[in-house]
């Protein structure tokens, strides 16, 4: 998916940094290009990483500030690296009075990891969603386009190991 560092051991430029530009280059005169932009970055990278967002308000002539505010108000958008595997936990209503919550409760204790955040190892990304839409299989958890419903606390390890 693009996520591997590719650089030269000759003290060269990160590749990717290259390619950041060509893209700023490609979209600089396009009115509304700051979204493309940020969505080819993501592409190459798998998040948005600062270094690239200052490539890109220095080109553009964009302040950091305003940048961020892009970044951080759509949600396709990730200021972090995630998993290999990234794992939803429904809180909707259904799934909530059903028990999601000791779902992410007991998945953020196995994985040793808080909503929001990706474990040491890089393997999964937690996050809490609001509906997925299976509420009549409610409890449910996703991991990537995977559904997996009507769960318990204890179904969380079988899950897990699944994908280790």
């Amino acid at each position: 998916m693009g996520h591997e560092k590719v650089c030269c051991n000759c003290g060269g430029e990160d590749i990717r940094i290259e390619k950041v530009k060509e893209i700023i280059k490609k979209n600089k005169d396009i009115k509304g290009g700051l979204i493309p932009i940020l969505h080819e970055i993501q592409i190459i990278f798998g998040y948005l990483p600062e270094e690239a967002l200052k490539i890109a308000s220095e080109e553009l002539d964009i302040s950091m500030s305003e940048i961020y505010g892009v970044a951080t108000f759509y949600s396709q958008f990730t200021l972090e690296p995630k998993g290999e595997h990234i794992i939803k936990v429904c809180l909707g209503t259904a799934c909530y009075v059903k028990g999601a919550q000791d779902i992410l409760d007991r998945l953020c204790s196995v994985l040793d990891v808080e909503v929001g955040k990706t474990t040491k190892d890089g393997k999964f990304t937690i996050e809490a969603a609001r509906c997925l839409g299976g509420c009549g299989l409610a409890p449910i958890l996703m991991v990537d386009d995977k559904v997996y419903g009507r769960l318990i606390p204890d179904d969380v390890i079988r899950i897990v190991e699944e994908y280790k």
